[in-house]
């Protein structure tokens, strides 16, 4: 039995699909079952509830042979230490008395360089990694930089400003990766489980970008001019927890970006064992386009 974790979500729902379409069975942890399209919920045993709660845990764990696990966003968490290591100790607690044989998480690069503990975000993911393999699972650290889909989350101002803004300079050249990617790793390791131990995946896309080269190339994609504006992490804080973000995880979200630009993202090699075909052009083609388009 594989259990999925944020089974509704933009990686998890692709985790899913992979899984199922691999003829493997599937249960999932989910606040609200309706949310899962019917084609899912007809094939997953289901346990509702928050993949936070010790008591959904234990039902859901019980059984289990393997685990994907993706904390969920918490832009209210008193830390980024909570959101990260906190929301995911009763799952180490739950792995370790449930014997999960192996778990597949969704976490970040920078293991290794001098800014990993001063990155935000990514500081609490690596040791959210320390719990996890900490239980003596068979751990797989997927870490990743941004995503592609990040972009979705700015259609509409870039739309209606033609502005695309980060607080990392326009000319560093960085990995990118597309969700589906990301998901189809997740979902062959997985179901293969032909692997022990602690190790992290890098998952890193087929190319490096400046956000002056993405910028360029979503003008091109859309068929209207966008520009690329670096703006301060004290502008990003401002924004975030203007849309209601606290200020914890608004200024864990800043300390990570100023990591990247300061070269977190560019010191791991990519794993020609696992495979990211999909381009920046591409992914705006396939969703970037059609969500531009609809606003």
């Amino acid at each position: 039995m594989i259990v999925v974790t944020a089974p509704t979500g933009t990686i998890g729902s692709q985790v899913v699909g992979n899984v199922l379409a691999a003829g493997q069975p599937v249960r999932v942890i989910v606040r609200d079952p309706a949310k899962l399209s019917p084609g899912v919920r007809e094939n997953v045993e289901v346990v509702r509830g928050s993949h936070g709660d010790p008591d959904v845990l234990a039902e859901a764990f019980a059984d289990a042979d393997a685990v994907f696990w993706l904390v969920p966003p918490a832009p209210d968490a008193p830390s980024v230490e909570a959101a990260y290591v906190g929301f995911s100790r009763p799952a180490a607690e739950a792995i370790a008395k449930y014997d999960v044989g192996h778990v597949v998480g969704i976490s970040a690069l920078g293991r290794g360089t001098d800014l990993a503990e001063h990155a935000g975000l990514v500081t609490g993911s690596l040791h959210m990694d320390d719990l996890i393999a900490g239980t003596g699972t068979n751990y797989r650290a997927l870490v990743m930089p941004s995503f592609m889909e990040n972009l979705l989350n700015s259609v509409r101002a870039i739309k209606t400003q033609g502005l695309l803004t980060s607080v990392i300079s326009g000319d560093r050249k960085l990995p990118t990766v597309a969700s589906r990617d990301i998901a189809a790793i997740a979902a062959r390791l997985l179901v293969e489980r032909d692997w022990s131990g602690f190790e992290e995946v890098a998952v890193l896309g087929p190319e490096e970008l400046s956000f002056e080269d993405m910028a360029a190339v979503v003008s091109d994609v859309v068929g209207e001019p966008i520009r690329f504006e670096q703006i301060t992490p004290q502008v990003l804080t401002s924004r975030l927890t203007g849309f209601g973000m606290g200020v914890p995880l608004a200024q864990g979200m800043a300390d990570m970006m100023v990591a990247k630009d300061g070269g977190l993202d560019n010191a791991a090699e990519a794993d020609p064992a696992f495979e990211t075909p999909t381009t920046f052009r591409q992914w705006c083609e396939d969703v970037f386009k059609p969500a531009y388009e609809a606003v």
